[in-house]
């Protein structure tokens, strides 16, 4: 696909350049033509004048000298025959034949005639002994003066113009194959039996709604594995009940070889049916540990547990405000352990904010983490730095500090860290960095250092009147 896109673009840049750039040069080359031949009749016209004058050798000779802009030897005038028995006289450089300068004085109109080395302007002008020639020589490189540069330049044009289509087909096939092959690769190892493994959501439209899907198929199937699971471990735990009637039945059968065979085969049952249940176990336990592995749609669970607590704020009459859920941004932590953390800070609010004071949650998707914010308009936290530290454990006075230490845990399992500063709305701003397992690696400082820049540009690109209104309900 990408090298599709590449000859694409290198074909039609190629036509376009070639339909305008070959017509262009060839109207480069008439115009520096024109212009010799324009520059010829203007040396051709100052000696008009003198003609009409005089013909006098000496004076049309100082007239020639005169009129002369290029190297000298490029003008000459023919002047007729004067008198019975007068012989035409050339003053100056004459090149063109004699047949040619005739034909021009007897049409009585300008003419082009070719000589060695270039051409010749023949222009005849009227004098009082009949019609004189006055003759310009146009060098052939004043002709093709400035034609060459032109050209070039405009092949240089042209070959940018295609290198630069080609680099932007080049970028854009990539933004497209890269995402197609993540989710090739996805695809397979799925089928090898990765169940963790999930498609990071860009690219193009269609290739991000290929990529949710895939992500809620994978989801699908961990399900359908784990109810399975349960299945079987439910299943084995019903046999239990028969085993031991039989165990019982078999052990009153006395002795004798049949009833050893029955009491041996219960026995083999009954360590089958215990294998199966701990086998069930173990591969519910790994089902478990891949679910967490392959996270969650951050965007889904913020919408959902807001919901919840919308109607508690509603009678509390609080405003509400989520900003960047409407599309899915998948964190690698699971669903309930996420749902859990965003539960207790809103709780938090809830619990040490008036009736009436409004929060909200922001999720921003960085390039190697997510940041989630909750914050609000109440008074604040005196003391972050204790507050943090009852998350980490370490006591203190008023609350336990286990909603931060909920929240604390499930930003340190992806190594990120939680973070409590003010909020724009004039509160509390609690900040979860999410850190992505898929993206961190040499260089991730420089990375998360431009995420918090542009959380930071976020910040700024609040509109005036809710900086304002943030302040004026913020606490004196």
């Amino acid at each position: 696909m990408r090298w599709a896109l590449v000859k694409v673009a290198l074909a039609v840049t190629a036509m376009v350049v070639i339909a305008f750039a070959v017509p262009l040069g060839m109207v480069v080359k008439e115009l520096a033509r024109d212009r010799a031949f324009a520059n010829a009749e203007r040396q051709a016209a100052a000696i008009g004048p003198v003609l009409a004058i005089t013909t006098d050798r000496a004076a049309l000779t100082r007239a020639v000298a005169s009129a002369e802009t290029g190297p000298g030897g490029q003008l000459g005038v023919h002047v007729p025959p004067t008198g019975r028995g007068g012989a035409p006289a050339v003053i100056g450089a004459g090149r063109a034949a004699a047949a040619d300068v005739a034909r021009a004085a007897r049409y009585g109109r300008a003419s082009v005639t070719t000589v060695r080395g270039g051409s010749s302007l023949l222009q005849p002008t009227a004098v009082a002994s009949g019609t004189a020639v006055v003759e310009v020589f146009v060098p052939e490189a004043a002709v093709t003066n400035g034609v060459t540069t032109s050209w070039v330049l405009l092949a240089g044009v042209g070959l940018a113009l295609i290198v630069g289509s080609v680099a932007v087909a080049d970028r854009l096939g990539t933004r497209m194959v890269r995402p197609a092959e993540r989710l090739a690769g996805a695809a397979h190892d799925l089928g090898d039996g990765k169940l963790g493994v999930r498609v990071l959501e860009d690219g193009p439209k269609e290739l991000r709604s290929a990529a949710v899907a895939f992500n809620s198929m994978a989801d699908q199937v961990v399900q359908l594995l784990a109810n399975e699971r349960e299945l079987a471990a439910d299943l084995s735990h019903r046999l239990r009940t028969p085993l031991t009637v039989l165990r019982l039945n078999a052990a009153s059968l006395g002795d004798g070889p049949a009833a050893e065979h029955t009491r041996a085969a219960v026995a083999q049952l009954e360590r089958e049916v215990d294998q199966i249940i701990r086998t069930a176990r173990e591969q519910q336990a790994v089902t478990q540990q891949v679910a967490a592995a392959a996270g969650c749609d951050a965007a889904e669970v913020i919408r959902e547990r807001m919901g919840f607590w919308s109607a508690l704020a509603e009678d509390e009459g609080r405003t509400v405000r989520v900003a960047g859920a409407d599309r899915p941004v998948r964190v690698p932590v699971a669903r309930p352990e996420l749902a859990a953390a965003l539960d207790a800070l809103l709780g938090n609010v809830f619990r040490h904010t008036p009736e009436g004071t409004a929060f909200a949650v922001d999720v921003h998707n960085a390039e190697d983490a997510v940041i989630v914010l909750v914050s609000d308009a109440g008074p604040g936290i005196a003391d972050p730095a204790a507050a943090l530290r009852r998350g980490h454990g370490q006591g203190g006075d008023g609350s336990t500090g286990l909603g931060l230490d909920i929240v604390r845990r499930l930003a340190e399992s992806t190594g990120g860290d939680v973070r409590i500063g003010r909020s724009v709305l004039g509160g509390t701003e609690v900040r979860i960095w999410l850190a992505l397992h898929d993206r961190r690696g040499r260089g991730s400082a420089g990375r998360r250092h431009r995420a918090r820049r542009r959380l930071g540009r976020l910040r700024r690109r609040m509109p005036a009147a809710r900086r304002l209104k943030a302040r004026r309900a913020a606490p004196a």
